[in-house]
């Protein structure tokens, strides 16, 4: 008798040090918050600047706050598309990198922020993107809109240029040909120039040039280098027509239900972040434009009378086809902002 009540006060012992192990393991072992975060492009701190991001916003933010938060990267779109990334970071606690295809059909407005020729500078787009009236309200607008904030827009790649098998030096170089276009904007644009746009995918734009699909297309050099686009097309026209961007999104929810001491430390790790991203991608242009040359691409700078021939053609042709999809306030705010923030620049 005496063995059977030494044999269950044991087990009663047993039984109540397991529970009491359940109920400290999740007070201890798991109490931190895991935040996953979705991009596109390789894990290269080489070669993806939104990598360099991502990768010094999860070192900070865990550094600072003492593991008590820590961010996964699923670089590669491993978490979907565009589309599908942006749905989830609207639903689900998560961080999001989005380009314009992942804004198009949620908050097309601002679209109007990557009108051509819109900045004259590195500065100027930092001036504007960091503090613009635009981006106060189109913030607002979208956590209204979707449940998302915007914490910040990340340098990816410097400005677009264009790259071709004829000397590019004016809009009137144009005339007759085929070139590749990432969206019904950019073929707005060659039209205007007397192009005509070929919307293709980028995993195949080296082929399309190679067999003479399309005659030319438009990226930072950055991606002409990642695409070996050097390889199929002899000019580059350093024109800098656009302000290579992205959008880092945060679920609303998410967002608020970090305490305030974890909020600050998320949104001045962004603000670090953005500091080193934005300092490597514009301390590569130079290299990247030599790269090119180096590979054998002739290099051309258009002076201030063939850029303003650009943008004279270019802005009308592109806020046309803007106009279909926003209000024209929301266009007529982003130049009016864009002017300040060139003017300042100087």
């Amino acid at each position: 008798m005496n063995y059977f009540k030494a044999k269950i006060k044991f087990l009663l012992y047993v039984g109540l040090m397991y529970l009491t192990a359940l109920v400290i393991v999740p007070t201890t072992a798991f109490s931190g918050t895991v935040i996953k975060m979705s991009y596109n492009g390789p894990p290269s701190l080489k070669d993806n600047a939104v990598h360099v991001f991502a990768t010094a916003l999860k070192n900070i933010v865990e550094k600072e706050t003492t593991g008590k938060i820590s961010i996964k990267l699923f670089p590669n779109s491993q978490l979907g598309n565009e589309e599908q990334r942006m749905e989830q970071v609207m639903h689900d606690s998560m961080i999001n990198v989005a380009s314009f295809a992942g804004l198009q059909t949620v908050f097309p407005q601002m679209f109007a922020t990557n009108t051509p020729f819109m900045f004259d500078n590195y500065k100027a787009a930092h001036l504007f993107f960091d503090h613009s009236s635009f981006m106060v309200k189109a913030k607002k607008e979208l956590r209204s809109i979707a449940g998302v904030q915007m914490l910040a827009v990340i340098e990816d790649g410097g400005f677009l240029d264009f790259t071709s098998n004829k000397l590019i030096k004016s809009p009137k170089d144009f005339k007759g040909l085929k070139f590749r276009a990432m969206d019904a904007s950019q073929v707005a644009m060659y039209e205007a120039f007397g192009a005509s746009g070929v919307p293709i995918p980028w995993t195949g734009v080296y082929l399309a040039l190679k067999t003479g699909v399309a005659d030319g297309q438009m990226n930072p050099p950055t991606y002409i280098i990642i695409g070996s686009l050097y390889g199929v097309q002899k000019y580059l026209t350093i024109a800098n027509v656009q302000y290579s961007d992205q959008f880092l999104l945060i679920n609303g929810s998410l967002l608020d239900s970090l305490g305030k001491k974890e909020q600050k430390i998320l949104y001045n790790a962004v603000q670090e972040a953005n500091k080193k991203t934005r300092k490597f991608v514009e301390s590569q242009v130079v290299k990247r434009i030599k790269f090119l040359a180096d590979k054998g691409m002739e290099v051309y700078t258009p002076n201030s009378k063939e850029k303003a021939a650009f943008r004279e053609l270019a802005i009308p042709a592109y806020t046309k086809w803007l106009r279909k999809k926003v209000e024209q306030k929301w266009i007529d705010l982003a130049l009016s902002d864009a002017k300040k923030a060139n003017k300042e620049a100087k």
